[in-house]
């Protein structure tokens, strides 16, 4: 088992509700010019979950599962800001209120473009949830260390689910990480230069059908673990050769330029002391058992 300062973290009850569907209201246009009026963020999505491809759907930027926010009115302040940055992939939701109170779900990331944690919970219980139901996240993770690897960074990541992803200790210092696609530099887009990656998220730009092709970026699942490659999340989001960044795919295929399959940083590195290797599974959802699982 990796050895990790988790006995020291700090874990804070988070208060939240769902977010209403979200839209600019207007005809929005795809990177080939042409409009289109889709679902796109927010909401309590019945039919999308954890482990659902990330492409195909009639939509742009959807959010999978129950979309959280901690006040409709004030998306980039306080308490939306300490709901986003507190609340980490894996910890557990639980439903406070209503028909489906005592319901339990687990968080995947967090979103920046509408500042939504991003929760998946079976649909049973996302049918009897309304609007006005108070979820609690037990918030936990952040300043999380690797105890015996200081030149890699962690982020947004339940101490629990770290030990769950199969991570494998190599020679050399180097830690060999499941994933389930390697995203080659060039395609990563919004979000790139953010001052920091403890909120939000930046997608994998899929403009160009050949990369997204041959590098099967396609195939990506809601929640997989992915390898951006040469690309340095440690004091923001920016590119530097060798260094290697683990995250989780908390939203899908987008239509708009420059953006993609949305991704919350969970691990990096500033040389390539992260070895990703490629595990269709590598998936919160076949990980947790929650979500759509992938059959082999």
């Amino acid at each position: 088992m990796l050895n990790t300062n988790e006995q020291r973290l700090v874990e804070f009850l988070l208060q939240c509700h769902p977010g209403q569907p979200k839209t600019r209201g207007t005809w929005e246009v795809d990177h080939q010019g042409i409009p289109f009026l889709l679902p796109a963020i927010g909401g309590i999505t019945l039919n999308v979950q954890a482990g659902d491809p990330a492409f195909g759907w009639a939509g742009d930027h959807i959010e999978p599962g129950v979309s959280c926010t901690a006040d409709t009115m004030k998306p980039f302040e306080h308490p939306n800001v300490g709901l986003q940055i507190f609340s980490c992939a894996g910890n557990t939701a639980t439903v406070a209120t209503g028909e489906a109170k005592g319901a339990e779900g687990r968080v995947l990331g967090h979103h920046g473009g509408s500042e939504h944690v991003i929760v998946d919970f079976p649909r049973d219980i996302k049918e009897k949830l309304l609007y006005s139901d108070t979820i609690i996240i037990r918030g936990k993770g952040q300043g999380l260390k690797l105890t015996d690897y200081p030149a890699i960074a962690l982020f947004n990541l339940d101490p629990a689910l770290l030990h769950t992803m199969k991570i494998r200790e190599l020679e050399g210092g180097v830690l060999e990480v499941p994933v389930t696609t390697l995203v080659p530099a060039v395609c990563m887009g919004s979000g790139i230069g953010s001052a920091h990656v403890a909120k939000g998220d930046y997608d994998i730009m899929t403009s160009d059908a050949e990369t997204v092709s041959e590098y099967g970026i396609d195939k990506i699942r809601l929640g997989d673990f992915v390898a951006l490659l040469d690309h340095d999340n440690r004091y923001g989001r920016a590119y530097r050769k060798g260094a290697i960044t683990i995250g989780i795919v908390i939203h899908s295929d987008c239509l708009e330029a420059g953006h993609g399959p949305g991704v919350t940083t969970l691990m990096t590195c500033a040389s390539p002391l992260i070895k990703p290797v490629i595990n269709p599974a590598a998936n919160i959802a076949d990980l947790l058992g929650i979500g759509t699982i992938l059959k082999g």
